[in-house]
């Protein structure tokens, strides 16, 4: 099941399944937000995002119930791991399955949220997407992520890039479903 590609005007939802959003990276968020309104798209946070109540975030059935309103929530088109942390697995026995198998849309993140988009992959079939978590779209060294983003989520443009990019170990095609476990 694959989601629909973003289109000016939708709204991204930003949760924060491991770390919450603290001053620390308040700036990189900021940044981030700005990237995408520049895109003429919308941000939305999750109700929970800022809330750090057990020193490493929100209640994993807090943080699964923000998880399971922006699958909800007719009005997001996709979903954005705020940023890495630990302890993403806790919320796996507080997501509703059923809720997001019938939203189906783009979710995003990497480091911890990997279990996250991998077992949501697993239980609903949806495809997800290891790439960069909102925070890192402004914060990383380059600006290749963001640049994967634009081309993948809204360009529909699933190339690797240019060939000379990248060295050949075995020519030849393969099929299959690529998921890291």
């Amino acid at each position: 099941m694959k989601p629909k590609c973003l289109k000016s005007g939708d709204t991204i939802g930003v949760i924060a399944q491991s770390e919450p959003i603290t001053d620390d990276c308040l700036e990189d968020i900021e940044k981030s937000v700005k990237l995408m309104k520049d895109l003429g798209l919308n941000v939305k946070f999750a109700k929970h995002v800022y809330n750090d109540r057990l020193g490493y975030g929100e209640t994993a059935k807090n943080k699964a119930e923000d998880i399971n309103e922006m699958f909800a929530d007719k009005g997001v088109n996709a979903i954005f791991c705020a940023m890495g942390g630990y302890n993403c697995n806790s919320v796996f026995d507080y997501l509703d399955f059923d809720i997001i198998k019938n939203n189906p849309k783009i979710i995003c993140g990497y480091s911890d949220p990997t279990s996250l988009i991998n077992v949501i992959n697993a239980k609903t079939g949806l495809v997800t997407f290891h790439g960069p978590n909102f925070k890192s779209l402004s914060s990383e060294e380059t600006d290749y992520g963001y640049k994967e983003v634009v081309k993948r989520f809204i360009k529909k443009d699933i190339t690797f890039g240019e060939y000379d990019e990248y060295k050949i170990l075995n020519e030849g095609e393969a099929e299959g479903i690529l998921v890291r476990w």
